[in-house]
C-alpha cells in the first residue's frame, strides 16, 4: 500500500494520498467551516474519522481512499460533501492479484542485535508468557464442571503459588449434537489440542462427560496427546457425576501447583514471540493511526525473527490484492484466494454478514461505508513485509514472519484460533472502545483517537491517536508498541489482565450443521 502524503495537522482534514478523492475530517466538522486546502466548505456536519469529497465525485466514479477503491458514488458528489454509505455503492471490481510480484525477503537483524523479553522456557523448549492451569471442557456437558473446579482457586487460594497466574476455564457451546467426522469435529479437536499445547498452560485437566460425539479417548488420539505430567483427563460419567468430578478435579489442581510454580523468567530472543493481530470497534482512524502503527511493530517484529498472525478473512476481503502481490510465491498467494473464494462462494452465499458488504452498527457510526473501507485498515496491522503462509483455522503456526489465518471477523472466535495456533500475544487496536482479554495470554489494546483514549483510559493500554493529534509518527508510534509488547511478554500486566477479562472469550469456530 502507498505510504500516506504529507499533511497539515493545522488542517481539519487528513489527505492520506495524493490521488485519493476523498480527505478525512480530523475532528467533527461544522456546516459551512472552511475547507481551505479543498478550496470550498462543508456542505454539511461530518463526523470525525468520517469522509469528505476532496472534489466533485461523478456517479458511477471509483471513491479511493490511500489509492485503493473503496467503493463507487452512487450519485455526483460536490466537493464538501460528507461521503458515506448514503452515497456511496458496495460493489465488486477485478483486482490484479500479482502472485508474488512484490516480494521482497526480510532483512533480518543479526542474532546478536535481536531484542529479548524475559519468558519461561518450557522442557520441550516452548517459551510462555504467562503461567496458567488451564481446565477445558470437551463438550458443553462438561463446561460447568470446568468452571466450578477454576472458579475454586480464588486469588487467596492461590497466594502460596506467586509464579502462577490462574487456574482458568475454556468452556464453549458444541462438542456434541454435531458432525463426528469432517472439518467441523477437525476444527473442534485441533482448536482443544492448540490450547491443550500451548505453552502459556502450566498443565492442563481434559474433562468429557462420557457420551458426547468428541469423546475425550478420540480428541487424544486424533490429535496425538498423551497422558501425563502436565495432562490429566476425567470422564464424568466414570468418576461419579458432577461433584464428585469437580472434587477431584479440584484435587488434582492442587496436586499440580507446586510443580506449576516452580518456574522462573529468563531472557529469551524477540523470535520466540507470536503476536495475534485483531481489530474491533473500528473506525474512520483506524487506518490512520493504530492500524499502520500496529504494522510498523510487526515489520519491527519480524526483522527480529517474530511471528506477525495477520486473521479476521472477511476484514481483508477487498484488499487481499495489497497481500498476494507480498507472497512468497505464487502457492501463498494462491492459498488465500481460496479461503476467500470459501467465504464467497460457499460459507456465507445469501447471508447478511459483513463479507458480503455491510459493517457493524458501530464500524458505520465510526466512519466506515463498507467492509472494503475496513478491509483497507485492517490488512494494515500485518505491516509491509512478505506473506510466508496461509494456515486454516487453529492449524500449528509454525512459519516465521508475518502469516495469514483464515478466521471469522468474530474477535473471540478469531484470538481463539490464533492462540491454538501458537499466539502468546495478542495485540488489537479499536477505535470504538472494544473491550476485550484472552487467556491465557496477554492482550494490549491500542486506542485509535485520543477522546475515546481518554474516556475507557481503564481498558487501553497505547493511545495511537498521537498520530492523529501530530505529536507521534507512524515509525515513533511502532517502536512504542513494539517495547511494550516486550514488557508484557516479560510479565508486565496489561490493562484487561488488571480488569480480569478473558475468562469467557474461548470461543472455537462453529462451522458445522447441529443435529
Amino acid at each position: 500500500m502507498n505510504k500516506p502524503a504529507e499533511k497539515s495537522f493545522a488542517d481539519p482534514v487528513i489527505r492520506l494520498h495524493s490521488e485519493d478523492n476523498v480527505v478525512i475530517a480530523r475532528a467533527e466538522v461544522a456546516i459551512g467551516a472552511p475547507l481551505a486546502s479543498l478550496g470550498c466548505t462543508a456542505r454539511s456536519q461530518i463526523p470525525a474519522g468520517n469522509k469528505i469529497a476532496a472534489r466533485q465525485i461523478d456517479k458511477g466514479e471509483p471513491i479511493r481512499k490511500y489509492n485503493v477503491i473503496i467503493g463507487f458514488a452512487s450519485v455526483d458528489i460536490a466537493a464538501g460533501t460528507w461521503v458515506h454509505g448514503h452515497n456511496m455503492a458496495f460493489r465488486e471490481f477485478d483486482r490484479d492479484y500479482a502472485f508474488a510480484r512484490d516480494y521482497r525477503p526480510v532483512d533480518l537483524l543479526p542474532e546478536a542485535e535481536r531484542a529479548t523479553f524475559q519468558g519461561i522456557v518450557r522442557d520441550n523448549g516452548q517459551v510462555a508468557t504467562r503461567n496458567y492451569v488451564g481446565i477445558i471442557s470437551t463438550v458443553n456437558c462438561s463446561a460447568t464442571v470446568v468452571r466450578r473446579i477454576a472458579d475454586h482457586f480464588t486469588s487467596e487460594r492461590l497466594a502460596a503459588f506467586p509464579n502462577v497466574d490462574g487456574v482458568v476455564a475454556f468452556s464453549h457451546s458444541i462438542g456434541c449434537g454435531m458432525e463426528m467426522t469432517g472439518e467441523p469435529m477437525d476444527l473442534l479437536r485441533r482448536t482443544l489440542a492448540g490450547y491443550i499445547r500451548h505453552p502459556n498452560l502450566a498443565a492442563v485437566l481434559v474433562i468429557g462427560l462420557g457420551c458426547e460425539r468428541n469423546q475425550v479417548s478420540s480428541l487424544l488420539a486424533n490429535e496425538k496427546l498423551e497422558i501425563g505430567p502436565r495432562l490429566h483427563t476425567f470422564v464424568m460419567q466414570e468418576t461419579g457425576g458432577t461433584r464428585k468430578t469437580i472434587e477431584a478435579g479440584v484435587a488434582a489442581v492442587e496436586a499440580l501447583l507446586p510443580e506449576a510454580n516452580r518456574v522462573a523468567r529468563e531472557p529469551v530472543p524477540a523470535s520466540h514471540l507470536a503476536v495475534g493481530l485483531q481489530c474491533g470497534g473500528s473506525d474512520g482512524f483506524s487506518s490512520i493511526s493504530a492500524n499502520p502503527a500496529l504494522g510498523a511493530a510487526m515489520d519491527i517484529l519480524v526483522r527480529h525473527g517474530g511471528t506477525a498472525i495477520l486473521s479476521e478473512t472477511p476484514e481483508i476481503y477487498g484488499v487481499e490484492h495489497t497481500l498476494t502481490c507480498r507472497a512468497v510465491n505464487r502457492g501463498v498467494g494462491e492459498q488465500l484466494v481460496e479461503r476467500i473464494r470459501w467465504w464467497k462462494e460457499e460459507y456465507s452465499v445469501g447471508r447478511d454478514v459483513q463479507i458480503n458488504g455491510k459493517v457493524s452498527p458501530g464500524n458505520s457510526s465510526g466512519g466506515l461505508a463498507n467492509i472494503f473501507e475496513k478491509s483497507l485498515g485492517s490488512a494494515m496491522k500485518g505491516g509491509t513485509g512478505p506473506l510466508m503462509a496461509v494456515y486454516k483455522y487453529a492449524e500449528p503456526i509454525e512459519t516465521k514472519g508475518l502469516v495469514f489465518m483464515d478466521t471469522p471477523g468474530y474477535d473471540p472466535c478469531s484470538a481463539t484460533g490464533q492462540i491454538a495456533g501458537g499466539a502468546n500475544l495478542i495485540a488489537f487496536t479499536t477505535g470504538r472502545g472494544s473491550c476485550f482479554g484472552a487467556k491465557p495470554v496477554p492482550s494490549l489494546k491500542l486506542a485509535t483517537n485520543t477522546p475515546m483514549f481518554r474516556r475507557l483510559e481503564e481498558d487501553m493500554d497505547i493511545n495511537c491517536g498521537e498520530v492523529v493529534d501530530g505529536t507521534a509518527t507512524i515509525e515513533e508510534m511502532g517502536q512504542k508498541i513494539f517495547e511494550q509488547l516486550l514488557r508484557t511478554a516479560s510479565g508486565d500486566t496489561t490493562r484487561s489482565e488488571e480488569l480480569g477479562l478473558g475468562d469467557n472469550e474461548f470461543v472455537p469456530w462453529q462451522i458445522g450443521i447441529m443435529g
